[in-house]
């Protein structure tokens, strides 16, 4: 154990202990700083204080964190060596990677994402830039609680099931809006796979209403995620290929700069298909998947009479830029009733405002379901408000979508 490593006694976790979080950097500031944030919030508890990969894995059992900050770049054993270890000795632990905003360290998170980190923080460059971050300190602790609270929430046999999967408590319901006739809030009995996910597995909760999708075939595509994103949307684009065919995808994942890039371009091997950063001015085709670039709200405007791109740095909405909400909202007022909708896993609410425009445009909003998101927050608010005509396993999303390109809403 390394001399610069501070402890705290292990207690099993239960329902009403913190979430105990260890933190593993080497900068002492950065170890102080986390660890006293940590503290000043009730609901969490700093369990343990290490510099290395080394001492993380040498210690975790003992310990027996809920969650795990774990830097990237450290002496002796690095965070991507450390992952794998770790999750080996504590196969149900929450690991969130931080790292400095560079492209290696972007394709390193996501690297950790894919070995079963459950997300990653960016973090500022210089120790000063971490003691002003209050973006940093805000988005840190949130992930850390949401994380944290799906684990202890979780009953043992639903996390041996599906590792890191229960989620915080859904927000609050929110009252569904009005919608053309044809979309008329009353779905009662779904059929087939939406009627499954109306009923989950032991210690999920669902009580939402669904409704009927649109009455049309739909035109484009438009995807909404957060935490859990990267992965979802990498097996998502897989398996919707027909659909590239017949029309755009556009996603927005919360995400900063660099980090999209390097998103995107996994993508584009996952679907084989031309994926990108969204550009400002470009217009928007059938065969192209259209990522919001990181800092920037992308939305549709019409030129020359087409729809296309457009970007700005406006104000952050749901704490998000970008957001999902300003690309749903301005997609309604392009498309109408021909866009499809799709809100993954997420902390949070963002979409589920834009859903209600999507749907009172005659759209249709696709939820994944609680089992199977990272953290049920974004779709879980859409699902509670009203606005799915689906909520489903990201398994069936795939296949679904395909389905109601084709013309086929069973």
């Amino acid at each position: 154990m390394s001399a610069a490593a501070t402890l705290a006694p292990a207690a099993p976790p239960s329902a009403q202990d913190p979430i105990r979080v260890m933190i593993v950097d080497d900068a002492v500031v950065v170890r102080g700083l986390v660890s006293r944030w940590v503290d000043e919030a009730p609901d969490l508890k700093t369990v343990a204080s290490l510099r290395t990969g080394r001492d993380a894995v040498e210690q975790v059992s003992r310990i027996n964190p809920d969650v795990v900050v774990l830097d990237i770049e450290m002496p002796d054993m690095d965070g991507l060596t450390a992952l794998p270890l770790l999750l080996g000795k504590k196969r149900d632990l929450i690991i969130i990677m931080a790292s400095t905003l560079t492209r290696r360290n972007a394709e390193v998170s996501l690297k950790a994402l894919s070995l079963g980190a459950a997300d990653y923080i960016p973090k500022p460059a210089s120790n000063r830039e971490v003691t002003t971050s209050t973006t940093f300190r805000h988005d840190l602790i949130e992930k850390i609680r949401h994380l944290g609270a799906r684990r202890k929430r979780a009953p043992a046999d639903a996390r041996a099931r599906v590792p890191c999967s229960v989620p915080s408590a859904p927000p609050a319901p929110a009252a569904a809006p009005s919608a053309p006739a044809r979309t008329r809030f009353a779905v009662a009995e779904p059929r087939g796979a939406e009627a499954r996910s109306a009923t989950p597995a032991a210690g999920y909760a669902s009580d939402f209403k669904l409704r009927p999708f649109a009455s049309v075939p739909p035109r484009v595509l438009l995807i909404g995620s957060s935490t859990g994103g990267p992965q979802a949307l990498t097996t998502l684009v897989a398996r919707i290929a027909p659909v590239f065919d017949r029309a755009p995808v556009l996603i927005t994942q919360h995400m900063p700069p660099t980090f999209t890039t390097i998103l995107a371009e996994h993508l584009a091997r996952a679907s084989g298909r031309n994926a990108h950063e969204a550009i400002d001015g470009e217009p928007i085709v059938a065969g192209t998947v259209y990522l919001a670039p990181g800092g920037r709200h992308m939305t549709v405007t019409r030129r020359n009479n087409q729809p296309a791109i457009a970007l700005n740095d406006g104000p952050l909405v749901n704490f998000c830029r970008p957001a999902v909400d300003p690309l749903f909202d301005s997609a309604a007022q392009i498309w109408g009733s021909a866009i499809l909708s799709v809100i993954l896993t997420g902390m949070g609410s963002d979409g589920m405002h834009g859903a209600e425009k999507v749907v009172a445009a005659g759209g249709s909003v696709i939820a994944q379901d609680e089992a199977t998101s990272v953290v049920w927050g974004m779709p879980g608010a859409a699902a509670h408000a009203g606005v799915c005509a689906a909520v489903l396993p990201l398994d069936q999303v795939g296949p679904k979508i395909v389905r109601l390109f084709g013309g086929d809403k069973s």
